[in-house]
């Protein structure tokens, strides 16, 4: 690796992330709160005199990223990810929390994964703009929008776009990557306002409907209601929000197709949209059966109620429509099943994602027909395109080693929590950005402040890891990757 080049990209990142900042000190202005103004001001300005001070001190400077390599890409993904976590966290500081609650707060918005450690709402509306605005930058991806807006991420900016990109296929529009982040963000735009418009008229105060827009297109699930969307108690508000959440699990590329070609029947001419969707139905029509047969549930209220959790969870959101951790244990372990189900590749959701879960089956399909007729030659195909072996194989061992961090984050919380729950369900919600897990603790209703210092390192290392899908932080492993050459 370069370091010339890795400086003058991370510098240019911190640069710009103070420019990021410049938005939530007009919300405060607007509403006159000039405590707000400072914190984020101080922050912006830190971050840029970092970014400035990277760029002129780097040896060998350069003025673009055009022959980037690979491996430099995903280093500077990855660190970018963790400085714009640093940098979002100062602010928090201001609010009077300590270094890891304001680390872990940042991770969990930029990450999408909207787990909290606020223990109370008394706080400006500036900062709850912060949390829901962190969590809509990162539910497109950083350097997405670096790639739609700078012209110095124009050419170099395939590579990280792909190492950002949540999936395992390159999925794209135009021969131009920047034309296609630019698109993206078009799309993700006005689906965000649109949903705020439609929650504003459904009673939802303005500020509210805003910030939950943009914590529901990230599939974030932040709100600046205490009580989440339970608070508003609304039915309309809730079948707004699971719709837009089901739309922000699924593929943003795929939804600009069918916006520019007119045709909604494309969104079913996809095989992981159909598995998508119909796994979606397949868990809510259970919860809807138990909460209606064992919880005294109206047939509309079940149906409500369990759509918009499994949603929830499955994208990734991580909002409450109802405190389900009062359900029944057969309505947990399906939600529990549901948290490794993952959103489409090319979505704001995180987990494993549906595209994986499908080569993983119809290679095991593969397998049991060549144990049959061992002669045979078999393709995997997804929408009638072959996949090649080598993206089977990544999908495999990105699998294992996902499972492989799951299992060890669930050991190390349980032994430090000396709760088994938590273990299990908040090492799955931290990996998979989806937020709260089940347990009294995490439940939709607790909050992540009473954790142990060390397991709230581990989930900030977990979201991290997760929203970036593992591949940028397992290269870190390999001694090759360190190599580092000063031009």
């Amino acid at each position: 690796m370069r370091l010339n080049y890795l400086s003058y990209a991370i510098g240019l990142v911190m640069l710009y992330a103070g420019l990021v900042l410049l938005i939530p000190v007009s919300v405060a202005l607007y509403y006159n709160d000039y405590f707000s103004v400072i914190s984020f001001l101080s922050a912006g300005i830190l971050s840029s005199i970092l970014g400035f001070g990277i760029r002129k001190l780097t040896p060998n400077p350069v003025e673009n990223l055009n022959d980037i390599k690979k491996s430099e890409a995903l280093f500077i993904v990855a660190i970018s990810w963790v400085v714009f976590c640093l940098i979002a966290a100062v602010p928090f500081l201001w609010y009077g929390f300590s270094p890891i609650n304001a680390m872990f707060e940042a991770t969990s918005g930029f990450t999408t994964t909207g787990a909290t450690i606020l223990t109370h709402f008394d706080y400006p509306k500036a900062m709850f703009f912060w949390r829901s605005f962190t969590q809509w930058i990162g539910g497109m991806g950083i350097i997405v929008l670096f790639i739609a807006v700078l012209p110095q991420f124009a050419v170099a900016g395939r590579q990280m776009f792909f190492a950002e990109a949540p999936g395992p296929t390159e999925d794209k529009l135009s021969p131009r990557i920047r034309n296609t982040a630019s698109a993206l963000w078009v799309v993700y735009l006005g689906l965000t306002i649109l949903a705020a418009v439609l929650l504003h008229f459904a009673g939802m105060p303005k500020f509210d409907a805003v910030c939950n827009a943009m914590s529901t297109l990230s599939a974030g699930g932040f709100s600046p209601n205490a009580q989440s969307i339970t608070g508003y108690n609304s039915n309309l508000i809730n079948w707004i929000i699971i719709a837009f959440m089901f739309f922000a699990g699924a593929s943003f590329i795929l939804q600009l197709r069918v916006i520019t070609q007119k045709n909604p029947l494309l969104l079913f001419k996809s095989e992981e949209f159909r598995a998508y969707t119909y796994t979606i139905l397949t868990l809510s029509a259970i919860i809807a059966l138990i909460l209606y047969f064992n919880n005294n549930y109206t047939s509309f209220d079940a149906i409500t109620a369990s759509l918009y959790q499994v949603i929830s969870i499955s994208t990734s959101t991580g909002s409450s429509s109802v405190d389900y951790q009062q359900w029944g244990f057969s309505a947990k372990i399906i939600l529990f099943i549901a948290m490794f189900t993952g959103s489409c590749a090319g979505s704001a959701g995180g987990g494993i994602k549906m595209t994986r879960w499908l080569l993983v089956f119809k290679s095991m399909k593969a397998e049991l027909f060549k144990i049959l007729h061992p002669n045979a030659v078999t393709n995997i195909k997804i929408d009638n395109t072959i996949i090649q072996p080598e993206i089977v194989r990544q999908v495999v061992v990105f699998i294992f080693f996902y499972f492989f961090l799951f299992g060890i984050s669930s050991i190390l919380i349980a032994i430090i929590e000396q709760d088994a729950v938590i273990g299990l369900t908040g090492a799955i919600t931290s990996l998979g950005d989806i937020g709260p897990g089940l347990g009294g603790t995490i439940g939709p209703m607790g909050n992540y402040d009473s954790l142990h210092f060390g397991t709230k390192l581990i989930y900030i290392i977990n979201m991290l890891v997760g929203r970036l899908e593992l591949i940028p932080f397992l290269v870190f492993l390999q001694k090759d990757f360190w190599t580092i050459k000063q031009n």
